[in-house]
């Protein structure tokens, strides 16, 4: 057997016997599982192979790590439906999980290159951005970053923005959406949602974007979602 082969022979029984660990229930959802380290030992192989084999789990969404803590089982992924028009917590409480919505920071700005795209401005205009970090079940799985055309939402920064800014443009400017359009990639966490998610810099996110119409037509927001990848499943129905 050659080199590659005996790699591929390692990596898929140390995959497959973590994996029968978990589905057991000998390690149980947010359980934090072995070091590197220990299972090199465990397994009687290099830590290399050993990270590789972890990599392709946290891939597959089995695991998940966290920065300078180590690696972890991942509780049932969320199913998010982006056509569904109900919000974060709602969305999180109806499959029986519990939700929370911290602010961050709230920002006012010039918009640049990407938020000019992201809204289809000609030019430059002010802009409000609101960063917020979003948990299930007690765990960092959402940093979300919504940018809002200011002159559309005058006094918005005197009202709550950790509840559904949905509800709130519709309760306080009676603005209904009613065109979205959205993007969904993955790619690499920038430094500032690295640090909220408690990831390492370029670690993988999925990237969800979405712009918002009222009833007018008229574009109002774009909204930039970062999600930990074995968080959520997206489900169009």
């Amino acid at each position: 057997m050659n080199n590659a082969s005996l790699f591929t022979t390692q990596l898929s029984k140390i995959k497959s016997e973590l994996k029968n660990k978990i589905h057991s229930g000998q390690l149980q959802q947010g359980q934090k599982i072995p070091s590197e380290r220990a299972l090199s030992a465990l397994f009687d192989t290099t830590r290399i192979t050993i990270k590789d084999a972890l990599v392709a789990l946290e891939t597959e969404g089995v695991i998940y790590r966290e920065k300078r803590r180590g690696w972890y089982v991942s509780p049932e992924r969320i199913t998010y439906n982006p056509l569904s028009r109900c919000h974060f917590h709602q969305m999180v409480n109806d499959q029986n999980r519990t939700a929370q919505t911290n602010l961050i920071k709230v920002r006012e700005e010039l918009s640049n290159d990407n938020y000019l795209q992201a809204l289809a401005l000609k030019q430059p205009e002010p802009v409000l951005i609101i960063e917020r970090l979003r948990f299930i079940d007690g765990r960092a799985v959402l940093f979300v970053e919504n940018v809002l055309r200011e002159k559309l939402f005058e006094g918005i920064l005197e009202e709550c923005l950790t509840s559904s800014l949905t509800l709130l443009y519709q309760n306080k400017y009676g603005y209904q959406t009613s065109k979205s359009k959205f993007e969904v990639l993955p790619t690499a966490a920038p430094y500032h949602v690295a640090q909220a998610l408690n990831l390492a810099e370029g670690q993988p996110v999925l990237k969800i974007q979405r712009t918002n119409c009222k009833q007018d037509g008229e574009l109002i927001d774009c909204e930039f979602e970062y999600w930990r990848p074995d968080a959520v499943r997206i489900r169009i129905d």
